[in-house]
């Protein structure tokens, strides 16, 4: 399997506030082949293959954050390729979007958006291929969603995130890796965060600020979500910054890169994320860190990876990769 070989400099913009909620609760999430090859880039990421997430939450009916629903769209007609003359999608964009924060696009006529390029400092590149451009607007790759706009989502076109995935081996009391009773096989455990604005626990990630590396977006955004770094004291700060730049210059391993079938969605702006698997096989990095809940996160824990987990997002079919690939229970 041939690794990815795109530019690593993917950028978008991260506002830490909206209207007193952090932008991460607006913008971010929201499946295997061998051998792995190397990507060279400033962290070295291993690559698997894991097909395109099904589109199925960016068609939920009601928007989320409002009151709107939207234009039911059947499985037969989510393919911009099949004419459906009666489809007339209901556009929302929200309020505070509209407002024009720093972060967000204005409206198309505004401004002259140059879509599937590094646009100054927005890079409107789509991971997975080149999208079409109807009317002045980008047309969401994976089909219809039955809503116009931009929604929640600040960039017309791709919204770029980052989500770090960290994982360890749990282990007993005496430090030996527990089997699972079933599969005999060892469990994963991963940091998660229970989203405070809709109760779903996550990955902890978030958007790629303009003109920062996806393995700085990584870094930062596990500090800030899940440790809660930027709220420690200097010597606190210290510490958790020196293991978790060792667990992150580590080799790691790229789970999926491309569209995240995520309910803020719309027509023509949606979620894309690079999710990069970090593991503390020793257990002696991150694993003995106590957790704080810091930004979006209502509550963060070491979560036991299985396939009766629920998550936000397509977070599940990156842990379901993470522990096939480690050759763990799932």
């Amino acid at each position: 399997m041939k690794a990815v070989s795109r530019n690593w400099a993917a950028s978008v913009h991260l506002a830490l506030s909206i209207i007193g909620l952090p932008y991460a609760v607006i913008t971010k999430g929201i499946c295997l082949a061998n051998p792995i090859s190397r990507i060279p880039s400033v962290c070295a990421y291993r690559s698997v293959y894991m097909p395109s997430a099904t589109h199925i939450k960016a068609r939920c009916p009601v928007y989320p954050g409002s009151h709107t629903n939207r234009f039911p769209v059947p499985d037969d007609k989510v393919d911009w390729e099949t004419d459906w003359p009666q489809y007339s999608p209901v556009t929302y964009t929200a309020p505070f979007v509209l407002k024009k924060p720093v972060w967000a696009d204005p409206e198309i006529g505004e401004f002259s958006p140059q879509f599937n390029s590094l646009d100054g400092s927005v890079d409107r590149r789509s991971h997975e291929d080149i999208y079409r451009i109807l009317n002045g607007k980008p047309l969401n790759p994976h089909g219809r969603t039955g809503l116009d706009g931009r929604g929640l989502l600040g960039r017309w076109g791709p919204n770029h995130a980052a989500d770090p995935i960290v994982t360890r081996w749990k282990t007993d009391s005496v430090g030996q890796r527990v089997l699972h009773t079933d599969s005999q096989r060892p469990m994963l455990q991963f940091v998660s965060i229970k989203r405070v604005d809709c109760g779903e626990w996550a990955i902890p990630g978030g958007m790629v600020d303009p003109g920062e590396r996806v393995s700085q977006a990584l870094q930062r955004e596990f500090s800030e979500e899940a440790l809660n770094s930027l709220q420690a004291s200097p010597s606190e700060k210290e510490k958790i910054q020196k293991r978790i730049t060792e667990l992150f210059n580590s080799d790691g391993l790229q789970v999926y890169k491309g569209y995240v079938d995520d309910p803020r969605n719309t027509d023509n702006s949606w979620m894309e994320t690079v999710a990069v698997n970090f593991h503390d096989e020793s257990g002696n990095s991150v694993s003995e860190l106590p957790l704080q809940a810091g930004d979006d996160a209502g509550q963060v824990s070491w979560i036991d990876i299985n396939s009766s987990l629920t998550l936000y997002a397509s977070h599940s079919h990156f842990l379901e990769t993470v522990a096939k690939e480690r050759n763990a229970h799932w």
